[in-house]
């Protein structure tokens, strides 16, 4: 196990890879300074051995590394994933197929919410990790031992969790469950930054048609900006001024320095001037071709039904082993409070089967909650006068 720095030596290992039913996938990357994520080191491993790709090196095309990605004789097992799927998209615009996330996988199977990979190897293979160097530069070079030790440790281990997991999700019949989650994280839209849709991050802060416009067309620019020169959306412009700008809605050079937060100066350059222009264009939008602002739906809904949705979902959970943010959200819960129709993917398929139907069934008083020694029950009604109570496992 080494680190490799040779566009030769990857087409060789990618070529021996290539052979195997799976291969374990692993990045280590930079953020801090940039919009996109710089891939520094690429970890992979087969059956039979585990390489660490110096993603730096001047020696180094990763061709043959997305060429093992677009595979599609070859599973692609990541923990996690979306962050290095990110970056494969950005660099090759493919996503890996067919994919394996550890992470989901293990959601599923009921070892809780967004569960580390530290807890995974710790559970199914009995190791503790070695985190000495989890806050490491991993773009300065030359890379210590221990710095490839530690970045092929994400890899090996991942092997044993990979097959634990699949071998779990084959004996309960819930492989299928995974395709939604997979669905979306193999979809190109879920790692294209259009700048027109950068506002939907701040739809709740929008009170009135005029917050939201100008909200559209600040973020816009923003996310433009800092694509374009590579920075992070911050170093552009935070977040509070932006949004302060929105509500404030400033139109000269001497409005928009005088805003508390607005960094001194900045009004008087190009940037400052576009922001004008952003908040010009927003002005002029008509309010009848905007999104509909969201209000709070616990407001409207009744946080009542809001609060037994979660009761029921909790205890759905523990009866079949399943994480609950696998099944739905508290925005979800609050849509289904609201609408029985409503468009979320606990009324679909296999989470409307164990708790969406139970969730209408709650709504409409056919089905109550109970507690029975010590642990939530459901009990449904029927045609007589008596019911059992549901086994809660």
């Amino acid at each position: 196990m080494s680190l490799i720095s040779r566009t030769q030596d990857l087409a060789d290992i990618c070529a021996r890879m290539s052979k195997h039913p799976y291969v374990t996938v692993d990045t280590e990357f930079l953020r801090e300074t940039t919009f996109w994520p710089k891939a520094c080191v690429i970890q992979i491993a087969s059956e039979a051995e585990a390489v660490a790709i110096d993603a730096l090196s001047e020696d180094m095309d990763l061709t043959p590394f997305f060429e093992l990605m677009a595979n599609p004789a070859l599973v692609k097992v990541f923990h996690a994933a979306r962050q290095d799927l990110e970056i494969i998209w950005h660099l090759a615009k493919i996503i890996p197929a067919p994919l394996f996330d550890t992470q989901v996988a293990a959601m599923v199977c009921g070892y809780g919410d967004q569960v580390s990979y530290g807890e995974l190897a710790q559970s199914i293979c009995k190791v503790t990790l070695d985190k000495s160097s989890r806050f490491t530069d991993w773009s300065r070079r030359p890379l210590s031992e221990t710095q490839i030790t530690y970045a092929l440790a994400d890899v090996t281990h991942l092997r044993d969790i990979y097959k634990s997991l699949n071998a779990q999700l084959e004996k309960t019949g819930r492989l299928s469950w995974l395709s939604d989650e997979m669905a979306s994280l193999s979809s190109p839209a879920t790692y294209e930054q259009h700048p027109d849709l950068a506002w939907q991050r701040f739809k709740n802060r929008a009170r009135k048609p005029r917050d939201l416009a100008l909200l559209m067309e600040l973020c816009a620019w923003r996310e433009r900006e800092a694509q374009t020169k590579d920075v992070p959306r911050s170093r552009i412009l935070k977040d509070d001024i932006l949004i302060e700008i929105a509500l404030a809605a400033p139109r000269t050079p001497e409005a928009l320095g005088n805003l508390r937060a607005f960094p001194r100066g900045m009004e008087r350059s190009r940037s400052g001037q576009e922001i004008l222009v952003a908040i010009e264009h927003g002005l002029a939008r008509d309010a009848k071709s905007l999104p509909a602002i969201e209000r709070e739906r616990r407001n409207m809904s009744g946080g009542a039904t809001v609060e037994l949705l979660k009761v029921l979902l909790r205890q759905v959970c523990e009866r079949h082993g399943v994480a609950p943010k696998m099944i739905a959200t508290v925005d979800d819960l609050e849509a289904i409070a609201q609408n029985d129709r409503a468009e979320v993917a606990a009324l679909t398929g296999w989470r409307r089967e164990i708790f969406g139907l139970k969730a209408l069934e709650l709504k409409k008083g056919r089905l109550a909650l109970t507690v029975e020694k010590g642990k939530v029950v459901t009990l449904e009604w029927r045609d007589t006068a008596s019911t059992e109570p549901e086994a809660s496992n």
